[in-house]
This record gives structure tokens, sequence and C-alpha cells, in this order.
């Protein structure tokens, strides 16, 4: 389930990004994904190619990965964000839900650490700027 409104966009020196043409409040579900879930011997391969950058660890040890469906992969990265994401382990799902309300135009974004203000550098913290 992805919302109408969710779009993707150049999103400046970030690539592409999510963003709405809509405002959305605080507090909705605005997309639910599936994901390909990979072992830990295959989430080893997929980190030597382009998907590193794509994917999410999985399970409760954190050693598989799981790649999602959906445009879960493309919200940008920001420490103040405006979106959470919870990982369903059971339903192979994960889900995007808004933490404040989001004005129309406006870029989606989750915290990589899966806290919204959890400001614990990301591996590509260097490439990035404090937002």
């Amino acid at each position: 389930m992805i919302m109408p409104y969710l779009t993707i966009a150049h999103s400046g020196n970030k690539g592409r990004g999510v963003f709405t043409s809509e405002t959305i409040a605080k507090d909705q579900i605005i997309e639910i994904s599936p994901v390909v879930v990979l072992s830990a011997k295959d989430r080893k391969h997929i980190e030597k190619t382009e998907l590193f950058n794509y994917i999410f660890e999985w399970g409760k040890s954190r050693k598989k990965a799981a790649v999602a469906l959906g445009y879960v992969s493309v919200y940008n990265h920001s420490y103040n964000s405006n979106c959470v994401y919870e990982m369903d382990f059971d339903d192979k799902t994960i889900t995007i839900k808004t933490v404040r309300p989001i004005a129309k135009g406006e870029e989606l974004s989750i915290n990589y650490n899966a806290d919204p203000d959890d400001p614990t550098e990301v591996w590509f913290h260097h490439m990035i700027e404090h937002q």
C-alpha cells in the first residue's frame, strides 16, 4: 500500500527522494511495503553491490538483510526525520508513518537509525549535511 499522493522526485545532491503532493497529518501510515528477505550469506554478496545503499538490516540478530519494495528504499535519511519506519519480521513488511504534520510538496525522510531523533552518525555521515 502506497498512498497516491506520494511521488518520487529529484532531491538535490541526494538523488531521488519521496515527496508529498498533499498535506499529511501526524501519525498517518503512508506506506506498507513487502520486503524480500536475504540470508546473512546473501547479504554479504549484496553488500558488494550498489544494492548495499538500499537494504535494511533484518531480523532480531540484524544479520539478515531486506530489500524493501515500493518506495521504502528511496526515503532519504535525516537526523530530524518527519517519518519513522517499523519492521514486521513475521509479515515481512516495512511500514512508514508520519511523526509530525507534513506540508504539501515537502520531502519525506526517515532516520536510518530507526528513531526519528537519533543523532548517532550513520555510516555515510561524512557525505551528508546535518539536517
